[in-house]
């Protein structure tokens, strides 16, 4: 399995100046690596295009199914600064209710509620050396909200735990998270994080992590949905980025990463991404 790239480094890896990875290829290592805030900006969002059509991902990146000979395995990417998985500060992963399909609202003494654009996101976990469903492997997923703001970090919802949760894989090495679409904030992708580990024990003990990586979005889905209410900033945000020059995404286009979305901004969308461990 190959190791993350630059896992849980941290703000300045998660939220680093674009081009960063294209300028370390140019200069043979030489690094130039540049701090961006992590909420939105306060710009009030313009509207994008209007279609919201049904987004399929580009032929390029499509995403295969669990049949594909010569699964790719994912590429590993920073958890960044927000994982809640213990590495860095808080862990999120031990406590009782963390197990759930529906990661919208907090658990336990949490009592908020992240509203946006209704998403489904449906991971298959599989063995990229058989090409084989992984069941009985477990999924965390954590991401930001409307507003680019983490639970447990970002101020005005450290004592939140909403939009993080767990799931162990079925018999087709599938997952399943109803959530909300995150915002796009300043010099990253709308992405989801994730991390994969070998059981459901595993993951509710923040053991040992199979792979680390991260989800991405098409453009045009982003755009439609950061048209609607509550995405302030994420419209401006998108057009000062692309996912090519996107410094966790950019090695690659987020080929691999890049998951098939349908759906629309009024009913919601579903993204599906096949994850090679």
């Amino acid at each position: 399995m190959k190791p993350p790239r630059e896992h849980d480094l941290g703000l300045e890896y998660d939220l680093g100046t674009l081009r960063r990875r294209k300028v370390l290829s140019l200069f043979a290592g030489a690094g130039l690596v540049a701090l961006a805030g992590c909420s939105p900006d306060s710009s009030p969002s313009s509207t994008p295009s209007t279609s919201t059509t049904p987004s399929t991902t580009p032929s390029t990146s499509s995403t295969p199914s669990a049949s594909t000979v010569g699964v790719d395995e994912i590429p590993g990417e920073t958890a960044g600064p927000y994982p809640g998985d213990g590495s860095n500060g808080p862990n999120v992963l031990t406590e009782s209710g963390i197990v759930r399909s529906d990661i919208t609202k907090s658990f336990g003494s949490a009592s908020g509620t992240a509203t946006g654009v209704p998403l489904t996101v449906e991971l298959t976990i599989l063995d990229a050396d058989k090409d084989t469903p992984l069941t009985g492997a477990a999924v965390y997923v954590w991401q930001c909200d409307a507003k680019g703001l983490y639970s447990l970090y970002s101020e005005g919802a450290t004592n939140e735990n909403y939009l993080r949760g767990v799931q162990a894989t079925d018999a087709d090495g599938k997952v399943t998270f109803t959530t909300i679409f995150p915002a796009a904030y300043p010099g990253r992708w709308p992405h989801i994080h994730f991390e994969v580990y070998a059981s459901l024990s595993d993951a509710t003990a923040a053991g040992k992590i199979s792979a680390t990586s991260q989800l991405a979005f098409p453009e045009n889905v982003c755009n439609a949905v950061y048209g609607t209410e509550g995405y302030d900033g994420s419209a401006e945000n998108m057009r000062r980025t692309s996912l090519a020059d996107d410094n966790v995404f950019g090695d690659d286009d987020g080929v691999h990463q890049l998951a098939t979305v349908a759906g629309d901004a009024v009913q919601g969308y579903t993204a599906k991404l096949n994850v090679g461990v």
